[in-house]
């Protein structure tokens, strides 16, 4: 074949690269190894030589030829002393630099230890009064009896010692914790140079009390991040007395005073380490009031020192740390151990030999795995939830001796007054009036006897648990549902001797009718409560639950009721962290959510704004207030109540006495202004009923006002026959015609009841007339 001119050399080209495929394929492992090899070895030089020229250029490499000549002459090093009047040659301008070396530092294993300046460290305001401030908490009264002693004691202090003021008392139940425990007090001062010190009594106890709270709230202000670590370094110092019984609780490890030993250690971390005194601990069943008087001379002799020196003294390293609380900081266990080398030692000892207490919950389940922790003990299993109000709680015993049937583990029963008072034939509450609600034919219970407000005018006394979320073992509703119609049963049967009960309404009560899900706590708290409400309906027993309206979620959850109550407590923000004294810290914002979830169901269920007028703390100039939230949830009914004063030491506690009651005159015209606040917004309520016994007064939506008639009243079978069919139906379709007995102006006491006089006695029932206001004066003036 004739290649032609060039072809011959084309040949020749694709043969060598045949050959040179061929060899690739028959060493390409080879090649490509060293070609990788190559390149790794290529980078590795190039960074070896980088880092060379960094360490070559840095000031710290004039450091090391030092310290190879000490390495070299250790004995030069120890035997070398310096002379008293030996010059230190000051550095010129060029050594500036090199004075202090910065080579990297070496890392020992133990935090330095941080010095103090005697001269120039941080001084204390100077001040020259104090102000003891003591809290405390109580169930049973032991601690509120050792309170006032310690309080006596103070007394006696301050009437010889012109620098200590004449000291306050605080139940812990009754104050605002914000105002007290995050910088210290709120309050003004008597004069600017006056520190406090906090004086706290503890009691300890295995269910949720407002200590729980209390730890909780210290917990969360330590914690927080917008916050100081140390928020109530304020403070000139504060400690803490512990109250406990060793027979339940034989250790501090076991649970002996071991709320009270966490507040020693919260306190120290907010307030800087500033114990005043050491914790005291006392046993009620053998040592308390001795424990507390020493406790006590030992504290007024520190206060006496403080007014003297105005500082609580430098002491030994580590007498500030809350080593009596079982460990605060590792940090704080590092901090002493400079001077005193086994106190690290002995810190993590302690810390691997002892379990934490949970109060509330029992042991938790097991945590991740913490390298940094110093326990060789394994984690326990998790345990099964404890109960809200055990049988053997002061909690339970309180409860029991008001007059409570507990039920299961956090549920009860009771009668009211107004049960006893309707059997007797002396009239029923104003339920009866608004609604048609006979009381003895009503059930006053609770699934949850926990709440989430420490209302100052709750006839519980404080004994009811507190908490802001659900934490105990829940019972099943049917076993509640058996438990609360046993126990009513049982109350209404003690009512057959009773002189004056009518014989047809005593058999009438062993048919219950009605059930006011109003007793205590908070309702929907129980996680099972609309299987509750199923169990109600379907025995065809009306359902009227309260709620304090700061647990939106389950509102928006719960499902059809006879008739929805909320509390509408005040009318601001202010008013109503005073008077409800919530455990929320976003307890406005819970509270408008619920208002809006009540305004979205408006027009499924009968809701009503139940408002409680307490003088001094919810009324004076709040009337606009309340239409604005009128105005927000649209109500189908606004009752409006005066206080019930219980007349107990806690009511007083929080400020609360017969003055703080007002007339029913005063909670006419209150209602009178908030209709004509509700007519000048363009709002269609009026005033439809009044129970003058009661001091209550109902305002109704016109959407009950048919055919020229007020229609408040509810019918139940309706209510019954429309649940059972399953459709939709609202609040209207269910209704009746309000009597004119209970019609505004007309007093509202049932003509079949007999009223009678404070000894029984038949009285005549005499009509309330109520005058108009007029125009001009229908201002109120409080």
């Amino acid at each position: 074949m004739d290649l032609g001119e060039g072809g011959e050399a084309l040949v020749i080209l694709a043969d060598w690269l045949d050959q040179l495929l061929n060899s690739w394929h028959d060493y390409r492992i080879g090649v490509s190894t060293i070609l990788v090899l190559c390149f790794l070895i290529l980078v590795w030089q190039r960074r070896r030589s980088h880092t060379l020229h960094i360490r070559n250029s840095s000031p710290g490499l004039e450091k090391a030829t030092w310290l190879d000549r000490d390495e070299k002459k250790p004995h030069e090093k120890a035997t070398r002393t310096e002379s008293p009047s030996e010059e230190v040659s000051k550095p010129t301008a060029g050594e500036t630099r090199k004075s202090r070396p910065s080579a990297p530092r070496v890392v020992t294993g133990r935090k330095p230890t941080a010095t103090k300046s005697r001269s120039g460290g941080h001084q204390e305001a100077e001040f020259s009064s104090i102000q003891p401030l003591v809290f405390f908490t109580s169930l049973t009264g032991t601690t509120e009896r050792l309170s006032n002693t310690v309080l006596a004691g103070l007394d006696k202090l301050a009437a010889t010692q012109s620098v200590v003021l004449k000291p306050e008392i605080h139940d812990l139940s009754y104050i605002d914790l914000d105002d007290y425990f995050i910088s210290g007090p709120k309050t003004p001062a008597p004069r600017p140079d006056v520190r406090y010190v906090y004086l706290l009594l503890i009691p300890s106890y295995d269910i949720d009390t407002i200590l729980t709270t209390f730890l909780s709230h210290l917990d969360e202000t330590h914690n927080d991040f917008r916050i100081d670590t140390a928020s109530m370094s304020s403070l000139a110092g504060y400690t803490v007395f512990g109250v406990g019984d060793k027979e339940g609780w034989p250790t501090e490890e076991k649970g002996f005073c071991s709320q009270a030993v966490e507040v020693d250690m919260w306190m120290a971390k907010l307030t800087g380490r500033k114990r005043a005194y050491p914790l005291g601990l006392g046993d009620v069943k053998n040592n308390v009031d001795q424990a507390l008087r020493d406790w006590t001379a030992g504290l007024c002799a520190v206060l006496e020192e403080l007014g003297t020196t105005g500082t609580l003294g430098e002491g030994v390293p580590g007498s500030g740390d809350a080593d009596e609380s079982d460990g605060e900081d590792l940090e704080q266990a590092d901090d002493a151990e400079g001077d005193f080398p086994d106190s690290g030692r002995n810190k993590r000892r302690k810390l691997a030999s002892t379990t934490d207490l949970e109060d509330v919950g029992g042991k938790g389940a097991p945590m991740a795995i913490d390298f940094t922790t110093y326990s060789t003990t394994a984690p326990s299993a998790p345990v099964a939830l404890k109960a809200m109000v055990p049988k053997e709680s002061p909690t339970h015993a309180a409860l029991t001796k008001q007059g409570y049937t507990i039920v299961g583990s956090h549920s009860g029963v009771k009668i009211c007054r107004w049960t006893k008072s309707a059997l007797r034939g002396r009239g029923s509450c104003y339920k009866n009036s608004f609604y048609g609600i006979a009381s003895h034919l009503c059930m006053e219970t609770t699934p949850s006897l926990s709440c989430s407000n420490k209302c100052v005018f709750c006839w519980r006394h404080g004994t009811n648990p507190v908490s802001t979320t659900w934490r105990w073992q829940v019972d099943d509703p049917q076993m509640i549902f058996d438990g609360a119609k046993e126990g009513h049963y049982k109350k209404i049967k003690m009512m057959r001797g009773v002189p004056g009960v009518r014989s047809e309404r005593f058999e009438e009560a062993m048919r219950i009718r009605h059930c006011a899900l109003s007793l205590v706590g908070e309702p929907i708290f129980y996680p099972r409560i609309n299987e509750f409400l199923g169990m109600l309906h379907a025995e065809q027993i009306s359902s009227f639950l309260v709620c304090n309206a700061q647990h939106p979620q389950q509102l928006q959850d719960l499902r059809r009721v006879t008739q929805l109550y909320v509390s509408i407590d005040a009318s601001n923000k202010d008013s109503l962290r005073k008077i409800d004294r919530p455990l929320h810290r976003d307890f406005w914002e819970r509270f408008q959510a619920c208002l809006d979830i009540l305004r979205e169901k408006r027009f499924v269920q009968r809701t009503v704004y139940r408002l409680t007028l307490v003088k001094g703390f919810n009324v004076d100039d709040e009337v606009e207030g309340y239409a604005d939230l009128v105005e927000k949830g649209l109500p189908c009914f606004v009752e409006v109540k005066g206080v019930t004063f219980c007349g107990s030491s806690t009511s007083a506690g929080a400020g609360l006495t017969m003055q703080n009651v007002p007339f029913y005159e005063e909670v006419v015209a209150f209602v009178e202004a908030l209709d004509k606040a509700l007519k000048k917004r363009g709002l269609e309520y009026g005033i439809a009923a009044e129970h003058a016994h009661s001091c209550c007064i109902l305002l109704a939506s016109k959407r009950f006002f048919i055919n020229e008639k007020w229609h408040t009243i509810i019918d139940y079978d309706r209510f019954f026959g429309l649940l059972e069919q399953g459709v939709e139906f609202a609040p209207e379709d269910y209704c009746k015609e309000t009597p004119e007995w209970a019609l505004w102006g007309n007093g509202g006491f049932d003509p079949r009841d007999e009223r009678v006089d404070r000894k029984g006695r038949p009285k005549e029932v005499k009509k309330v007339v109520v005058q108009a206001v007029p125009e001009e004066k229908s201002q109120l003036d409080f």
